[in-house]
């Protein structure tokens, strides 16, 4: 694993425990040699993540819209800031270009970089990892989603193994290593 991508909040308002556990991921990966590429913000938890993998001494990746950046959003420490057009292109090279991806707390952006990740594992577009930290039982309402989707069939159970859940950053290296095989082709992901 060299590099992955990280979705989560940039408000500057949430509970401590969130910008802690977003600096420590930075830390962890950073300690581990693996590159972070995240969405560019300087704020909440976004700048948390990158702060911590700089710290120490880890590559880290920003990647930003053009109009964020005109709006003095991006992070101004980063050694390397990809500058997209727009969110649409952000978001495929976080998805597309990595070998994991990891989500934290956030709000509607962070759903729905989930959202398409999922998506795109499920159509077998990607196979890598994607893990769901938990911090505080953020997710618990994402997770009781998922669980109705498979009740009313809109997905098999099949499809819960497409990513995995912590409770917190210290497991998150042996996620990334445990996270089950993914074939889209042989599961039939397609259909329900």
């Amino acid at each position: 694993m060299k590099k992955v991508s990280v979705f989560c909040g940039s408000s500057n308002k949430v509970p401590e425990i969130f910008y802690r556990e977003a600096a420590l991921l930075g830390r962890t990966l950073a300690r581990a040699g693996i590159t972070v590429l995240f969405g560019g913000g300087d704020f909440g938890l976004m700048g948390n993540v990158a702060k911590g993998a700089m710290e120490e001494g880890g590559h880290v990746i920003g990647i930003i819209p053009q109009f964020m950046v005109d709006a003095g959003w991006a992070h101004q420490g980063l050694v390397e800031l990809l500058v997209v057009k727009d969110m649409h292109e952000r978001k495929y090279k976080l998805i597309q270009e990595t070998d994991g991806i990891i989500a934290l707390p956030g709000g509607p952006g962070t759903l729905e970089e989930l959202s398409e990740a999922i998506t795109s594992k499920q159509l077998g577009l990607i196979t890598v990892p994607i893990i769901l930290v938990n911090i505080n039982g953020y997710f618990d309402p994402l997770l009781d989603l998922f669980s109705s989707m498979v009740r009313d069939n809109f997905i098999r159970p099949d499809h819960l193994n497409m990513w995995s859940v912590i409770p917190d950053v210290s497991g998150i290296m042996q996620a990334l290593q445990r996270a089950p095989d993914w074939d889209a082709n042989a599961i039939g992901l397609a259909k329900i």
